[in-house]
């Protein structure tokens, strides 16, 4: 079998040139905070979050969100489409957390009265800064068009995924997610979604079922991964 052409390698995946207008993303068990200062090898972290992503991004697709996610083809696997990624992060925020919180001094756990969705220019040497929507068209990134589109398909992502959630006793706190223009020209949601990206509380306890675990030094990573997906199989299994 010839090696497959390297598109990108990160700290938590490494994407590969697939077949035709695919990419293989392959996920890694490796964990990393802070800009890369911070980082750890989590066992059965890239099973579990490939995992993870595959079923909420075909659920996604079957509730006509259009993403780049075609198929899980191995345990720590996927094929995806293939996309020009706009280096932009959407964050979705339902609570008041991380590094809001700390910029607007405000405590953890504030649930405001509107969702909150903030723009991020993808750029690690400026340390990813917050952007608006008139940055991102005079940047030419994007269109005002578009950004409508993507604030649509976020809101409805946030809708479909606080409720998958909610039946599995996490609340949705906040999550981030990039898009992409695929071959033919379209804009598709383009991004993991695991407890990498996702901020997850229990709902019955509080306790943070998600990358904050490993950033915070509260232990039981890999554990609280695997519970994450156990209980998304089991809703999305009924």
């Amino acid at each position: 079998m010839a090696e497959q052409e390297v598109l990108y390698n990160g700290s938590s995946k490494v994407v590969f040139k697939g077949e035709g207008d695919t990419i293989t993303i392959r996920f890694k068990d490796y964990i990393s905070a802070f800009y890369g200062i911070k980082g750890a090898r989590i066992e059965n972290k890239a099973t579990m979050n490939c995992r993870i992503s595959s079923m909420v991004l075909g659920y996604l697709n079957d509730n006509g969100i259009t993403t780049h996610f075609v198929a899980q083809t191995s345990d720590t696997e996927q094929c995806c489409r293939l996309v020009k990624h706009i280096p932009i992060e959407v964050i979705v925020r339902n609570v008041i957390a991380g590094s809001m919180a700390r910029r607007l001094g405000m405590e953890d756990g504030i649930i405001p009265e509107n969702t909150i969705f903030d723009l991020c220019l993808r750029d690690n040497e400026l340390g990813d800064p917050l952007i608006n929507d008139h940055h991102a068209v005079a940047l030419g990134l994007v269109t005002y068009e578009e950004l409508q589109h993507i604030y649509a398909v976020s809101s409805k992502v946030n809708a479909l995924l606080t409720d998958l959630y909610a039946r599995a006793g996490i609340k949705l706190v906040d999550f981030k997610i990039e898009f992409g223009r695929a071959t033919d020209g379209s804009l598709v949601l383009a991004d993991e979604l695991t407890p990498d990206t996702c901020r997850l509380w229990d709902v019955a306890t509080g306790e943070r079922m998600d990358k904050d675990r490993f950033r915070r030094d509260l232990g039981r990573v890999r554990e609280t991964y695997e519970e994450v997906a156990q209980r998304l199989a089991n809703q999305l299994n009924k």
